[in-house]
């Protein structure tokens, strides 16, 4: 019985993997390259080598060595509903985790966002959240949006919300979120929490102040 042949997003999960980038930050890569002939994704060198029947064609070296050649359809990279947590989560690429003792790593660092991503995942501190502001959206409809900002050791973004969006967390709260998407306004580059987004606090700044002064009594 013949296997299954893996989709083109399947390669790109399990190279990912394999060299311990983000599944999102490899692609952007690879979307960057097709643009400007080449880029780079941490150690991996991305070189455009030109297109054939509507599938461009990547080479991927390390280090000035041959990685992997491999044609990508034109369309896929145009997409921008790909959830790459679901490409990660399945049992070929947990079987290269496993042999090689890795985590995975599903959230994007600050620093990595571009606009036009989706579904993607962030942890990070919260800066500033401030009082709700009333917009009317383009429907005519009445709505309170907050413009908080959060931040990670590699950079700071505009997280904007909706309504009651911004009531589970506070300044100095470390928050995960969950499915977001990466807009421009104004020229300025901001995560939006849709329908499917989700905010989860991991750590509260109350929990954290309390653990910080009982370090300095028993100093």
């Amino acid at each position: 019985m013949n296997q299954k042949k893996p989709t083109v997003i399947e390669q790109l999960a399990f190279l990912s993997v394999k060299h311990n980038v983000y599944l999102s930050e490899f692609f952007q890569a690879l979307v960057s390259a097709r643009k400007n002939e080449k880029s780079t994704c941490m150690e991996l060198e991305v070189r455009y080598r030109g297109s054939i029947k509507a599938k461009a064609i990547f080479l991927i070296t390390k280090n000035s060595k041959v990685v992997v050649q491999f044609r990508v359809p034109e369309d896929v990279l145009q997409r921008k509903d790909i959830c790459f947590e679901t490409w990660i989560n399945t049992d070929k690429i947990r079987k290269q985790m496993c042999k090689q003792n890795l985590e995975p790593r599903l959230s994007t660092m600050i620093q990595d966002l571009r606009h036009g991503m989706r579904k993607v995942n962030v942890e990070a501190k919260v800066l500033e959240n401030p009082k709700p502001s009333p917009v009317y959206t383009r429907y005519g409809n009445s709505a309170m949006v907050t413009n908080a900002w959060i931040s990670d050791e590699t950079g700071k973004v505009k997280l904007c919300l909706w309504n009651h969006q911004a009531d589970s967390f506070t300044k100095g709260d470390i928050i995960q979120i969950k499915n977001a998407s990466v807009s421009t306004f104004r020229d300025e580059r901001q995560l939006c929490l849709g329908r499917t987004g989700t905010i989860n606090v991991l750590q509260r700044q109350t929990a954290r102040t309390k653990q910080e002064a009982e370090l300095v009594t028993k100093n």
